[in-house]
Formats: C-alpha cells, structure tokens, sequence
C-alpha cells in the first residue's frame, strides 16, 4: 500500500465540506471526525488483509508453508 493509497482512503471517508480552520495552506489537510477516523482505519485494515491474503494465494505451490507466508506477510511492514 502506496502513501497516495492512504492518503486517497483518507479522503475517501472523510466529509468533503470540512476544512481545518488553522490551515490556510496547500496541499489541505484532511479533517477526520472519530466515526470517519473508524472508517479509515475499517478501510486500511480491509487493504492490507487482502495484499496479505494475496501473497499467500499467489503462491505456485498449494502446500505453501505456513512460515514462508506469515514471513511473507511480516515483511510487508518492513521499510526498504
């Protein structure tokens, strides 16, 4: 999952009509209730379940070993 991705499920939840009255500057800050707060993260969470389950469906062989995918998965948290 890119930053743009983040960034664009942010936007996604949040109301199009607020802005944050402390900043008047470019690019916009993006203004998240506690209910929008809890839908961006449902969202988030919903994304990286399925690049998760990705990786393990992908693999060529169906007797993948459960350690190479859950290795697989960890290291999807891992900064290049």
């Amino acid at each position: 999952m890119t930053c743009d991705d983040i960034i664009r499920m942010a936007r996604e939840v949040a109301d199009k009509d607020k802005d944050d009255p402390y900043h008047a500057g470019e690019p916009p800050f993006i203004v998240l209730t506690d209910e929008e707060l809890e839908r961006f993260a449902a969202l988030v969470a919903a994304a990286e379940r399925e690049a998760c389950a990705k990786l393990c469906d992908d693999s060529s062989n169906m007797w993948v070993d459960h350690h190479e995918c859950a290795a697989a998965i960890r290291a999807r948290g891992q900064t290049p």
